[in-house]
């Protein structure tokens, strides 16, 4: 359980990230790169600016991260903290009242896998008690 929801989290944030990449690098990346572009402040936000905020300084490069490290952590036979999962769940829920739907209502089913994977004993016993060290895998 825990590797799916590592691969779940990894590919919404790869997702989100190439996503906005595609999206806005084509028009925009001779403005970020050009040494004379500066973020801005809201609301004298360029186009260029709105654009980066939305694709690299975005969610999409850390959760690809968390992923990642929830994958490393499992394959090396450990439990990620659960406060990863509950952080996700908080996030997705704030999300999803202020903004409404979107894909990133999947990280839910991640993090719901995370909780009950910890919950089944993937993971040593204060692993699910909401201990911030990642634990050992029996």
């Amino acid at each position: 359980m825990i590797k799916w929801a590592g691969w779940i989290i990894t590919l919404a944030g790869i997702g989100h990230t190439l996503g906005s990449l595609v999206e806005a690098a084509p028009e925009h990346a001779g403005t970020w790169f050009g040494g004379s572009w500066k973020l801005g402040e809201y609301p004298e936000m360029s186009d260029a600016t709105v654009a980066w905020w939305y694709s690299m300084f975005s969610f999409g490069p850390p959760i690809l991260l968390i992923g990642l490290t929830v994958l490393w952590l499992a394959r090396r036979g450990m439990t990620p903290p659960v406060f990863i999962p509950w952080a996700m769940v908080g996030w997705v829920v704030i999300g999803f009242v202020v903004d409404g739907p979107s894909p990133l209502l999947i990280l839910l089913v991640a993090a719901c896998l995370l909780l009950v994977g910890a919950r089944r004993g993937e993971g040593r016993g204060n692993a699910t008690s909401g201990a911030d060290a990642a634990t050992p895998v029996r």
